[in-house]
């Protein structure tokens, strides 16, 4: 038996191993005419695998540029878009570097942790004091996130006080107050959504 991983590699995987053997056919092919009718009828086959795509812009053109692509720009045929040119297509982009930070606390996320240390900068007042309410009910939903388990106001209070390193107290029992209304909705979502799976579950007599 032999494995597609020890085969050729495929220059455009998307179309599949069954047309790729098709473009080598068509190089093969000495007679021209018969050679553009062959590619004629692979671009039919192609456009047929992805309908959704033929009211895109340009779709055929593309088309007949991933033909060249597979017949590594050997294919001698009229294309009628012109034949695209190698330093055209095929390359690789440049790959991106991606961003490594430490994060303390990973349920968190980068984001909250970068809110949380411009929150201990501000300056007492109104605006913070509204900020670190909105900044721990977003902690609490990422520890739900994570965990339900973990969902612990007593947590965020101190992992917040930790974050800072005490330049951010918050105040329990009006963080409890904060949450009150959005617990309750969420509970009563909840209890509706157990309802109506009891609903559906019922046969009809």
């Amino acid at each position: 038996m032999i494995y597609n991983t020890q085969r050729k590699k495929l220059p455009m995987p998307e179309y599949g191993r069954g047309i790729q053997e098709m473009v080598d056919y068509a190089l093969t092919l000495t007679d021209r005419g018969e050679r553009q009718r062959c590619a004629q009828t692979i671009v039919n086959i192609m456009g047929n695998m992805f309908p959704h795509l033929r009211d895109v812009p340009d779709f055929k053109h593309k088309l007949w540029d991933h033909l060249a692509i597979m017949a590594d720009y050997k294919l001698d045929i009229d294309y009628p878009y012109g034949a695209i040119q190698r330093k055209q297509g095929g390359s690789k982009p440049a790959p991106m570097t991606y961003p490594m930070k430490k994060i303390r606390y990973r349920h968190y996320g980068a984001l909250l942790e970068t809110l949380i240390r411009k929150l201990a900068e501000m300056p007492e007042g109104a605006e913070k004091d509204g900020l670190t309410l909105l900044a721990a009910a977003q902690m609490k939903r990422s520890l739900g996130n994570w965990n339900k388990d973990a969902m612990d106001d007593d947590k965020v209070v101190m992992d917040l006080e930790h974050y800072t390193h005490g330049a951010v107290r918050l105040d329990k029992e009006r963080f409890e107050a904060f949450m009150e209304p959005y617990e309750k909705a969420q509970s009563g979502r909840t209890g509706m959504a157990f309802r109506n799976a009891g609903r559906k579950g019922k046969r009809k007599n």
